[in-house]
């Protein structure tokens, strides 16, 4: 399997990275917080993402996307992660994106998929429920009423949930809270929800998501009834992927702004760039940091070829990564000594953004678990 970019996903990964430095730089990621954007996003960013034709990266031609494929995708939610450029990008173009055109019926996908690539449309995935991401444990009940469903439950750490114009949702029609079988997806307008906004470390736009009775109907479901399981793994694995990438291009950038800073800072009258220990562990990241990249274009060549046979080089991909970006910022604020736990150095938005991506859609422990039962162990 050749990990190469051909010249079309290198020009993308160009024209996302020159967009990224001039539009998004860290700069804006402060001013989100310190404005305290409630979106956790600038929707002008977002609009202007989808000028250029990246929010719908995934969306297909047909329907006014760039059908670019998750390789795409991923060179963009990198370039996105190394200047900590905040959008919906993850949620609404590759999770939201890949859940319509795979499952979604022909009036759901030329209702949906021309407002994904217009940026029109802000999704959100309201599937945990639980404290850790456990994908099978669905208490969100989906009762049969009239030719519809009427659900009720709660959702929590729904990213991009307080700003969404769309949810995807997980909920349970038959069978008990952890069963495999009985989960069916839902697309449901979110402002029949009670948003409930939660404030993280990385300023982004989490949120609870209450349903109360909220009647749907049977136009609603996306894929199968009771066989939704599987779906939302595909979806999922989507936004893993995504995640993944990011966190390389937030390692990239952190990786960065500690070689400048090794450059810059001086003492006993010379760079501290150039004492052996400094250079050892700036040695051993740049590898891990390469490594990601490698194993990161992997999962997402596999989900172009084989969606369904994607699963372990995901879970790899995502355990790895969130091993080596937690290494990087790691780093990155020890080697700029105390200032970089200061809140006037940037180095520390990176911390906060890759503790928060590692963690959602399954942590370390949780993909290294998956990915030893796929392989039989």
């Amino acid at each position: 399997m050749p990990l190469v970019l051909n010249d079309e996903q290198q020009m993308l990964q160009e024209t996302a990275a020159g967009f990224a430095d001039e539009k998004s730089p860290i700069s804006e990621l402060r001013r989100l917080r310190d404005e305290d954007v409630a979106d956790g996003f600038h929707r002008d960013l977002w609009s202007q993402m989808a000028e250029l034709g990246l929010a719908g990266v995934l969306v297909p031609e047909e329907h006014g996307g760039a059908g670019f494929g998750h390789v795409g995708a991923g060179l963009i939610a990198q370039e996105m992660g190394r200047t900590l450029a905040a959008s919906p990008f993850i949620a609404t173009s590759m999770m939201a994106a890949t859940a319509l055109s795979r499952l979604g019926s022909d009036d759901q996908k030329a209702e949906h998929l021309p407002k994904i690539a217009a940026g029109e449309s802000v999704f959100a995935i309201a599937s945990d429920e639980a404290r850790k991401h456990t994908p099978n444990h669905v208490s969100m009940k989906a009762e049969r009423s009239g030719n519809g469903f009427k659900l009720s439950g709660e959702k929590a750490f729904v990213a991009e949930g307080y700003a969404a114009d769309q949810l995807i949702v997980a909920a349970r029609t038959a069978g008990a809270d952890d069963e495999k079988e009985g989960i069916t997806l839902f697309l449901v307008d979110a402002s029949k929800a009670e948003k409930d906004r939660m404030k993280t470390i990385d300023s982004r736009g989490f949120a609870r998501i209450k349903l109360d009775g909220v009647e749907v109907d049977g136009d609603a479901v996306l894929g199968q009834v009771d066989q939704g399981l599987a779906a939302l793994e595909t979806i999922l694995d989507a936004g893993r992927a995504g995640l993944a990438a990011e966190m390389v291009g937030s390692s990239e950038g952190a990786f960065a702004m500690t070689l400048d800073y090794l450059k810059q800072r001086k003492q006993f009258g010379t760079e501290i760039g150039r004492f052996q220990a400094l250079q050892h562990r700036a040695a051993h990241l740049y590898t891990e940091i390469e490594l990601s990249k490698a194993v990161m274009l992997q999962a997402l060549v596999e989900l172009d070829a084989n969606p369904e046979g994607a699963a372990a080089s995901v879970s790899l991909a995502k355990a790895k990564i969130a091993q080596v970006s937690r290494l990087a910022t790691n780093e990155a604020v020890q080697m700029h000594g105390g200032i970089g736990m200061t809140d006037e150095y940037d180095v520390g938005f990176f911390m906060k953004r890759v503790r928060v991506a590692g963690e959602l859609y399954g942590d370390q422990d949780y993909h290294m678990g998956k990915l030893a039962e796929l392989m039989g162990y």
